[in-house]
């Protein structure tokens, strides 16, 4: 209001040069094309029953002859290509380990810095973004000063020198100009400022857009770092309840080994075995003892290793995970998604596409340097050397217009930053190809290595079967002095290295499982835990 009608139009024009859109030099982004399978080698084997085909039950009607030995080789798990729900671990039925899962989107340190992280990211875009806006301010300044008396007497003896025909007037001028002095003046002003750059050519625009792909970046790392921690939860937790298996195993192998000796010791005083039995049952008694101790420590070390998971320090969680618990069993059917769901729900590949987008930007950015970079200021304010003066409108001073900056020579430093950002987004678009190839490459060995376990556990569990039948054999042998005690001591350490051997194997299925969904992207692939709550909070009235 201010402003003169002249002015006016000219910001008028300029505000709609700049809001009319930008030339936008650089490149455009072009969405990568994602490689994926029509189908995921499943590795079910050639045999594998179907989820409906399970419900309808065996006597449907073209039900196949029931084969028992085909039964025990079918797998007890199928990877099906059903939709994947996020909180995987709740298919594992444990209450123990979802409450472990979800306590690690809350608690786990790793996390919460990453939450910190993505803070700076979003700040970081709010400053990058603050450019595409004009820069006002407003400022108040007092100012007493003294100038110079002796400059002022120059200025009127030169003046006074250029009057034409008047001798007599330039006489009394000069010599009055030798007694003239500047007083002490007392400065008031305020104004207000702005400063507006015109984004002709998307410098601003490339700007904004790069920090704000480097926050998506930070968003798909802390989504990256909580998949991980909660398959890390997963893997210590089995790993526990598997030692803590083997744990009850030894027991009862030492429990075994005990009766043994006793017999043996019985025997011994009866004159029917010599001290070789009892000596060598007793070495094998402390044996089984050395191995509890050495099983013990691994229990508390993934103990310890839950709690740091969950920010807690060591033993404060032994109570709750000293409960007698088994290895939670795997589910019959695994949901995978399907394979152009993996580029959408990996954090990885996400993050490596919004590298891929920031460098475009980046690169736009630089080229954009090389065009003029116009910028428009304005300020308007009263200046008076009275503070009374200061509010009359014959104070007021503004002043307006653009100013237009174009470079001409930069030693290279351009071109050189245009080669930079180039190079970086080349070696961006090869880090996404990386990247989605390590996907698949981490998916595949996963869905083979469940395969494979399954394989391995049905053969370990048959073999254990045997060791105890023979076992009880030896044992009534020994009993009834028709086998000496080697044999059963054989016996005895065969069973317990096969069930050990088996604990292992239920362990390692049921993490090969927690491990294929970590390939898959499982666990919060759309919204966070704390995105979730906000959203929660944000519906209730």
């Amino acid at each position: 209001m201010f402003l003169s009608q002249f002015s006016r139009h000219l910001l008028c024009g300029v505000a709609s040069l700049g809001l009319a859109g930008c030339l936008m030099v650089g490149p455009k982004y072009h969405q990568p094309k994602d490689w994926a399978p029509p189908h995921y080698d499943l590795h079910n084997g050639k045999n594998q029953p179907s989820p409906k085909s399970t419900q309808a039950g065996p006597h449907g009607a073209n039900a196949a002859p029931e084969d028992k030995t085909q039964a025990k080789a079918s797998p007890s798990s199928i990877v099906t290509e059903l939709p994947m729900a996020d909180k995987w671990w709740t298919s594992f039925h444990d209450q123990e380990l979802t409450s472990l899962e979800e306590r690690v989107a809350i608690q786990n340190l790793s996390f919460l810095l990453a939450t910190e992280n993505l803070a700076q990211s979003r700040a970081q875009m709010l400053i990058a973004g603050a450019e595409r806006f004009p820069n006002l301010s407003a400022t108040g300044t007092y100012v007493r000063s003294q100038h110079s008396s002796k400059q002022l007497q120059e200025i009127f003896k030169r003046v006074g020198k250029g009057v034409p025909d008047l001798p007599s007037q330039e006489a009394n001028f000069l010599q009055a100009s030798q007694e003239a002095s500047v007083p002490l003046l007392n400065q008031w002003q305020d104004k207000i400022d702005a400063t507006y750059e015109i984004d002709l050519w998307g410098r601003v625009a490339y700007q904004y857009r790069a920090a704000k792909y480097l926050m998506k970046m930070s968003e798909e790392e802390r989504r990256s770092i909580l998949i991980a921690r909660q398959a890390d939860m997963a893997r210590d937790y089995l790993e526990l309840r598997g030692d803590q298996t083997r744990q009850r195993i030894l027991a009862n192998s030492h429990a075994t080994v005990q009766n043994l000796l006793s017999l043996a010791q019985s025997r011994y005083k009866s004159g029917l075995v010599t001290e070789l039995d009892v000596d060598s049952l007793k070495a094998r008694l402390h044996g089984v003892e050395a191995q509890q101790a050495n099983l013990d420590e691994t229990v508390a070390r993934e103990q310890n290793a839950i709690a740091l998971l969950l920010g807690q320090p060591p033993q404060s969680l032994n109570e709750e995970l000293g409960r007698t618990a088994t290895v939670p069993t795997v589910p019959p059917f695994v949901p995978a998604g399907l394979p152009s769901e993996l580029a959408h729900r990996r954090p990885d590949i996400r993050e490596a596409e919004d590298h891929l987008r920031e460098a475009v930007a980046e690169v736009g950015e630089a080229t954009a340097d090389f065009y003029p970079k116009v910028t428009v200021t304005a300020d308007f304010g009263f200046q008076t050397l009275s503070f009374r003066d200061l509010g009359f409108w014959n104070a007021r001073a503004w002043n307006v217009g653009p100013s237009i900056s174009l470079p001409i020579f930069q030693g290279g430093r351009l071109y050189g930053q245009l080669k930079l950002k180039k190079a970086a987004q080349r070696a961006a678009a090869v880090e996404y190809r990386q990247t989605v190839l390590q996907a698949w490459n981490e998916v595949d060995n996963a869905l083979q290595a469940y395969h494979d376990e399954q394989v391995r556990r049905e053969g370990l569990s048959r073999t254990v079967e045997d060791q105890q039948r023979a076992l009880a054999l030896a044992t009534s042998q020994y009993k009834a002095g028709l086998a000496t005690y080697l044999a059963v001591l054989e016996a005895q350490e065969r069973l317990q290295n096969a069930q050990l051997d088996l604990a292992g194997s239920d362990v390692a299925f049921a993490t090969d499982l927690a491990r294929l969904y970590n390939a898959l992207g499982g666990g919060w692939s759309d919204v966070l835990p704390d995105a979730e709550k906000e959203k929660a909070s944000s519906s209730q009235p």
